[in-house]
């Protein structure tokens, strides 16, 4: 039986996140903030094109307000030419400092900027699960905030006591399997099932992500049965198809495959350059702190205690937070505390 996929759709005060889960567990985080704004998938523009680089192969574009973008020049067809307004659609989102790549419809006539929205946040849910029910309120948020942390996080359990941790380059994505405390079981049998299980569970967490491109598992054991991991391979990444690449598992016993990228990694959008998460981000935690006290406190007045830049942060969303709790809430900057630290509670 297959698993079933389900959606969940968390509406806060400045920020909507939306979840597909797959056999209970997040696999899918779709993000959506007040004021965001950058080239989204499915998302249309007029594009003026800024100059053609033929040694890489590539067209940089003006988005107007989004930003720019990129082309790909491809041998077959004649380049655009330099100033020429073109009608395209993002086909990659922005990533990892890179820009969003574009697709040619035609040619624009303006204006210069966004003439046609990306698909909604539902929409993109229900296109990984079309026929799943959407479940909201307190479920969903419970279930968006497991999936944010499980998108965040570095290492994750798997059963028997193994592990596995998912790490992030410039070049590619390394997973390590970790037989850990699993290696108690006949050996080969655990390193068999240790992997299977590692493969399965990389494809969930790759997808919970948004990560892709080049990805190296370093698998445990020796002597892997290659036709059965490359079967597992198969079945674990078919969510991803078109576009994975898979390769033969080498003789120092790592499995390379590739997966197209389309989406903007989900740390890209919760966390700043240094790993750590953002202002908005933190941000937007304080409000569902402050919103859950308050729904634990009715009539009761909220204080919420954090840094000074998360309080600015939290300036945006306070309105939105306000039509759900009303004015019974205040958020007060305390240079004392850490980005991290947060305090709410009664006055």
């Amino acid at each position: 039986m297959m698993a079933q996929r389900r959606i969940y759709i968390d509406e806060g005060a400045g920020e909507i996140r939306g979840v597909v889960t797959l056999g209970g567990r997040p696999e899918r985080l779709v993000l959506h903030r007040v004021g965001q704004s950058y080239p989204q998938l499915g998302a249309r523009y007029a594009a003026r094109v800024i100059k053609l680089e033929r040694g890489t192969g590539l067209a940089l574009l003006d988005l107007g307000a989004d930003g720019q973008a990129a082309l790909r020049l491809k041998p077959d067809r004649a380049p655009p030419v330099e100033g020429q307004l073109l009608n395209v659609e993002i086909s990659i989102e922005p990533q990892g400092g890179k820009a969003a790549v574009v697709r040619v419809l035609g040619s624009a006539q303006g204006p210069l900027g966004r003439s046609a929205e990306p698909p909604s946040l539902e929409d993109r849910l229900r296109a990984f699960a079309p026929e799943a029910e959407v479940t909201r309120g307190g479920q969903a948020r419970a279930v968006a905030d497991q999936a944010q942390d499980e998108a965040l996080a570095i290492e994750h359990a798997l059963p028997g006591g193994a592990s596995i941790a998912i790490e992030t380059t410039r070049a590619l994505t390394a997973v390590d399997v970790d037989l850990g405390s699993g290696g108690g079981r006949d050996p080969k049998r655990a390193a068999r099932e240790t992997n299977l299980a590692a493969i399965s569970e990389t494809a969930r967490l790759l997808r919970l992500k948004g990560m892709a491109g080049l990805v190296v598992i370093d698998l445990v054991g020796r002597g892997h049965d290659g036709t059965a991991l490359t079967r597992a391979v198969q079945t674990a990444f078919s969510p991803d198809q078109p576009g994975v690449i898979i390769g033969p598992i080498t003789k120092f016993g790592t499995l390379e495959l590739a997966l197209p990228r389309r989406l903007r990694p989900v740390r890209d959008l919760l966390c700043d350059a240094d790993g750590r998460q953002s202002a908005q981000t933190r941000a937007l935690s304080l409000m569902r702190a402050i919103e859950r006290a308050g729904r634990a406190d009715p009539g009761g007045r909220i204080l919420a205690r954090c840094a000074p830049e998360i309080a600015a942060a939290a300036q945006a969303c306070i309105p939105a937070l306000a039509e759900i709790l009303g004015g019974r809430f205040e958020v007060v900057a305390d240079p004392t505390l850490t980005r991290e630290a947060m305090l709410v509670g009664a006055p």
